[in-house]
């Protein structure tokens, strides 16, 4: 379940994956599947090609892509999620979902 983000930053994300931008999406998340994470970060590219190409920088592999619902994007969390955005300079995510503070 997501939440803690409004409808139209989930179009904006929608509508930058679908221009081939590789764009970013941070909300508050509860899975049991991941029982430690409270957040995740989708990152997502219509074009998978320059995904693909974008994840292998930070060593995601390219099984990991979720490809359902025209909006392919790896889910990042934890650690790996926080050190991708960093290297990104996403700080308006970290900062709003307390992410340094969440280590």
């Amino acid at each position: 379940m997501a939440f803690g983000i409004t409808r139209e930053e989930l179009l904006q994300w929608k509508n930058k994956v679908r221009q081939g931008e590789i764009a970013f999406l941070t909300h508050f998340w509860l899975d049991d599947r991941f029982p430690e994470a409270k957040t995740v970060t989708k990152v997502g590219c219509s074009n998978i090609e320059r995904l693909i190409a974008w994840g292998q920088q930070y060593e995601l592999k390219k099984a990991w892509i979720d490809n359902r619902n025209y909006y392919p994007h790896f889910d990042l969390v934890g650690e790996r999620q926080i050190l991708i955005l960093k290297k990104e300079n996403q700080w308006e995510q970290i900062e709003r979902f307390r992410l340094i503070h969440t280590l």
